[in-house]
């Protein structure tokens, strides 16, 4: 049992999943002699040789394309984007060949691979380095879309995504890397995907994200607990494919929900939560389904990211205005 980081989580997960399968190899740019950006790959090169971790060019296209030929093969590579931001130039190799494979081959090929992102705000970076464009993923039939929120997430859910045979985004919340730690044993214990995990029940209102979201969420209901509100918290963890019955469980039981992500608001995983309620859970609703996001713009830089991310108030706030209704 060891005491671990998210970042840890992510670095131990790998390491086993090296260790247990010889077809899993990991590749991105300064992963391997450098331990990567983050050092998220610290040591693995060493450990398992440079053809199990493979330090590549800085071309994310050729990332993607070399991931597909390799999965194709019956490898299991576990490609890393340094950040969200860059993954541009692959997008047309994740998009149309990644995701698209076992249907283009009526189930002949499968796509048994993973691309790792440093996603989303928080660290003072420019711009490119600090997008939360998880949408774009979830929109795409073929992709699992699965981001963690604490250490223990990561490692369980990490396991399941390298041993998925389909494709999928794995989504690292690198606001929360390093800011707290679980015990954590390296069992080999997957989480299961494409399903909620309720962190906390409550009666009187369903409080839903995801991510380094979870962290200011659960600081809420914390904070709405001293109001006598009594709010439950779901962790979505898989955005795609959606567990839609979980929340809706949930919202037959508080008649209430408000959705946060760090996201811009329009055309968010939110809005796409939001409908589901409305299609299927209407007649639970005791109030409008609201929605605490980021702004449609670009992530300001630096000090105003605080402005930008939802914060507990913000979130707070929000569930004061949903209360008023009877």
């Amino acid at each position: 049992m060891a005491t671990l980081t998210l970042i840890e989580a992510v670095t131990l997960a790998m390491e086993h999943e090296l260790a247990r399968d010889k077809d899993v190899v990991l590749l991105g740019e300064d992963v391997g002699l450098n331990g990567g950006v983050f050092r998220a790959t610290d040591g693995l090169q060493e450990k398992f040789g440079v053809d199990r971790v493979i330090d590549t060019p800085l071309a994310e296209a050729m990332i993607a394309g070399l991931s597909v030929g390799m999965a194709g093969q019956g490898m299991k590579p576990v490609a890393e984007m340094q950040f969200m931001g860059f993954v541009f130039p692959a997008f047309n190799q994740i998009a149309t060949a990644a995701a698209r494979m076992r249907n283009r081959t009526r189930g002949r090929l499968s796509m048994p691979l993973v691309f790792r992102m440093p996603y989303g705000g928080g660290i003072h970076a420019p711009e490119h380095h600090s997008e939360s464009t998880e949408a774009l993923f979830a929109h795409l039939p073929g992709l699992r879309v699965v981001i963690p929120s604490n250490p223990s997430r990561a490692y369980g859910l990490l396991l399941a995504a390298i041993r998925d045979p389909d494709p999928v985004i794995f989504l690292e919340p690198k606001r929360i890397y390093r800011i707290e730690k679980h015990e954590i044993e390296d069992d080999g214990e997957a989480y299961p995907l494409d399903t909620c995990f309720i962190d906390r029940e409550g009666d009187d209102i369903t409080l839903v994200s995801w991510g380094a979201m979870m962290h200011e969420t659960l600081k809420a209901a914390d904070k709405l607990s001293e109001d006598g509100i009594s709010a439950e918290v779901i962790d979505v963890a898989t955005i795609s494919p959606l567990d839609s019955a979980t929340i809706l469980d949930s919202v037959e039981k508080t008649g209430r929900c408000v959705v946060i992500q760090e996201a811009p608001r329009a055309g968010g995983i939110a809005s796409e939560i939001a409908a589901e309620i409305a299609e299927k859970g209407l007649l639970s609703l005791l109030a409008p389904v609201c929605r605490v996001a980021g702004y449609d713009t670009i992530m300001p830089y630096a000090r105003m990211e605080g402005q930008y991310m939802p914060s507990v108030e913000r979130i707070t706030d929000e569930v004061q205005k949903v209360m008023q209704f009877k």
